[in-house]
């Protein structure tokens, strides 16, 4: 399964795309702004092809205290722990990819509703031994 973003909406705050698997349109993306220099918990990923595995979360919890599993990015250069997971504005990126089904500048929503549907196609595909992967593009990249 390959998922693709194509980065299109840029802002001084942050840069938000459409996500389709196969071609397929599924939501809307938001993630921190590009920079020329990484600033921890403010820049986003280069673009590039990844790797997606599913994994516990040491950040994010389910409801019993367990760790939440949520997809991966594997060998992000220059970052790690690099997910995608719910939430609604930049600040809630720290350089992960956020998913939503509406978007608005610098903000998705509905985003637990994307990442569930989300989810639940890369988890299928990777159950049954299918590759997964991510390719982000840049469709208009702006310089710092």
């Amino acid at each position: 399964m390959n998922i693709n973003i194509r980065r299109q909406w840029y802002t001084p705050r942050s840069v938000s795309g459409e996500l389709d698997i196969d071609g397929n349109f599924q939501c809307y993306t938001l993630e921190d702004r590009p920079r020329l220099f990484k600033i921890p918990g403010e820049t986003c990923i280069d673009a590039g092809v990844y790797n997606v595995i599913i994994t516990p979360s040491s950040r994010f919890s389910e409801q019993d205290g367990s760790p939440k599993l949520l997809p991966l990015l594997e060998n992000v250069p220059n970052f790690s722990g690099i997910r995608i997971h719910s939430g609604n504005t930049d600040k809630h990126t720290e350089g992960c990819i956020l998913v939503g089904m509406v978007r608005e500048e610098n903000k998705v929503y509905e985003s637990r509703t994307a990442f569930i549907f989300l989810f639940s196609k890369i988890k299928t595909a990777l159950e049954c031994g299918e590759k997964v992967t991510i390719t982000i593009k840049d469709i208009y990249r702006p310089i710092e």
